[in-house]
């Protein structure tokens, strides 16, 4: 009932929506202790969006309905095309700023029950606030020393529920507890001035197909909304549950039956429902294996809306204000702010953005804007990724990030690049600039191998990349022309078998050579050690390339013949012979011959 009353609706609305996605969740759904219904968050998302639109009461409570059919679509047409992936754009600091500032309006739109006038409905605080501030003269005190008590008396339920496992059972007690306590007051002292639920209808919904379907083209951006945050919610708790209980969870079957409960319960006047955390909660402590306990649960909210509807008729809204404002202050996730702020500035900025526009501009835009502002981050990140400099540790053939490891040394002449994303059209131009960065500022502190002055080396360590794209490839193309006209080779290492297909395609790898393709960094630094080495010991020729009849890099591999210790080559040792390329390990990733 408070529920309901959360999302701008008569409470017998809260009861249907409790009674009828009960039974169909348990036959279609596949969760075994997922308990169905109505929630704060999508009531907050209903009242928030509908409660902006100036409309009659009936004609709200017809939308609201409305909206059950149109998410319940939405849900099945995911669970069908297995499109609950998308789901993932909606980042947890979205949904925590948007939630934050929902709580904010709703608690404010409760307080004409505790003030005793009517306010303005709005999903903008603004608005809100004028109107509390311009009705002051109205103010009536029993309904606001009565609503007070009562929520007092919630949130010292709720912290001793919380905090002491012995009085855990006051925390679902006290919704309960406010209620009686109410009804009692109501009953023994008759205050005119407190208004009261009402008549509530007795007996079972009926069957009514969905109405005003003129404003269902208008809904689509709320219905989306409601169908990601439901999805987001129900899914996130029924797997939690399925792992805790030691079985698999069908998501698109999950999907399908949250859908299905939606579009049969807006045939028997449901508002949007979905998967709820305290119940499921109280299902699994209950010791729920199937889904069964629905149908039960179902049963009891069935007997009443038949038999005890006359008890809830003189319930004060004030306490039914008092409930709902108690909920809602346990979703102003301020903590999370904080915790934001500690751990990622980046999310922070995305909370704090969020969470004002929607105060200030309404939930649709604050989620949009902040959606828009997550995704902008996602796509920034995507197009600058993260590139390392490698180097080798100390005592091992490991290469890691010199930023990370001080104490990893790098080679004269040999650039060991590491990139750690995808390399598409997006960030091909970044990492060409960073590639020529690390080209042109060499760090000589803390290199070992041969005496050169300029680099003669890339190795990009190519691991990390799971995917590679037409315009990367051409961009490599032209990579490989710009450094041959410098007289520096690209070396490749460890590519997955995908990225290692699209560049042979291309025709990257017979471009730059078989031979320059390696399995471990640690041998492509060795051959390329053997070359600086051999470069630092041939004379200088006043002849350029171009006169030679022989390239550079096919006359520097005729010396792998000769014998040059490794261990002489990494200390730089200029008294050693040429090289001679015989051990096994250093073969490499592709033949020649093949």
């Amino acid at each position: 009932m408070s529920y309901a009353k959360l999302a701008g609706l008569h409470p017998i609305y809260g009861l249907y929506t409790g009674f009828i996605p009960i039974f169909v969740y348990a036959i279609f759904g596949s969760s075994r202790q997922l308990a169905i219904g109505p929630v704060a968050l999508v009531s907050l998302l209903v009242s928030n969006v509908l409660g902006g639109i100036h409309l009659s009461d009936e004609l709200y409570t017809e939308l609201a309905i409305l909206l059950a059919f149109m998410v319940g679509i939405m849900e099945c047409i995911m669970a069908l095309l297995r499109l609950g992936w998308l789901i993932r754009f909606i980042s947890h600091s979205v949904i925590s700023g948007f939630t934050t500032a929902s709580a904010i309006v709703i608690a404010l739109s409760q307080a004409k029950y505790f003030l005793g006038y009517d306010i303005v409905r709005s999903t903008k605080i603004v608005p809100l606030i004028k109107s509390i501030i311009s009705g002051a003269h109205k103010f009536s005190w029993p309904p606001f020393v009565m609503g007070s008590c009562i929520l007092a008396i919630l949130l010292v339920m709720k912290h001793l529920g919380k905090s002491r496992k012995q009085f855990r059972f006051l925390r679902p007690a006290g919704p309960l507890s406010a209620v009686i306590l109410g009804t009692v007051f109501v009953k023994i002292f008759h205050p005119s001035s407190i208004s009261l639920v009402g008549e509530i209808p007795e007996g079972l919904p009926s069957f009514s197909i969905p109405k005003n379907f003129e404003y269902a083209k208008s809904l689509i951006p709320t219905a989306m909304l409601i169908t990601g945050v439901a999805i987001l919610e129900s899914v996130g708790i029924a797997k939690a549950l399925a792992a805790k209980n030691g079985y698999e969870l069908d998501s698109s079957q999950e999907l399908f039956g949250l859908g299905m409960a939606n579009i049969l319960g807006s045939l028997f006047s449901a508002y949007p429902s979905t998967g709820s955390f305290s119940r499921s909660a109280v299902n699994n402590d209950s010791g729920a294996k199937t889904g069964l306990s629905g149908i039960v649960a179902g049963t009891v909210m069935g007997c009443s809306l038949l038999f005890l509807t006359p008890l809830f008729e003189n319930i004060p809204q004030c306490a039914l204000a008092a409930i709902v404002i108690s909920a809602v202050m346990g979703l102003v996730d301020y903590n999370e702010a904080i915790f934001l702020w500690h751990v990622d500035k980046k999310d922070f900025v995305l909370w704090i953005i969020t969470s004002t526009t929607t105060l200030f501009l309404g939930i649709e835009i604050g989620v949009l804007v902040g959606v828009g502002v997550s995704l902008a981050f996602v796509i920034h990140e995507s197009a600058n990724p993260h590139i390392a400099v490698l180097g080798r540790l100390p005592g091992t053939t490991i290469y890691r990030n010199i930023q990370q490891y001080p104490e990893a040394y790098t080679y004269n002449g040999i650039v060991i690049v590491r990139i750690d994303a995808p390399i598409y059209f997006a960030n091909i131009s970044y990492i060409k600039d960073r590639l020529r960065e690390y080209e042109a500022d060499v760090d000589k502190s803390a290199r070992h191998g041969p005496d050169v002055e300029r680099i003669h080396f890339v190795i990009l360590e190519m691991s990390p990349i799971t995917y590679i794209d037409s315009s990367a490839v051409q961009a490599l193309k032209d990579l490989h022309q710009e450094y041959k006209s410098r007289d520096i080779e690209i070396c490749i290492s460890n590519p997955n078998q995908d990225v290692l297909l699209t560049l042979t395609k291309a025709g990257i790898v017979e471009l730059i050579g078989k031979e320059w393709y390696f399995v471990r960094v640690h041998d492509a630094v060795q051959v390329c050690l053997q070359h600086v080495q051999s470069l630092n010991q041939t004379p200088k020729n006043p002849v350029s390339l171009g006169e030679d009849k022989q390239d550079f890099f096919q006359r520097l591999s005729k010396q792998r013949e000769e014998d040059l210790s490794i261990a002489e080559l990494e200390s730089g040792d200029k008294k050693t012979s040429a090289p001679r390329f015989t051990e096994p390990h250093l073969e490499p990733l592709l033949s020649r011959k093949s």
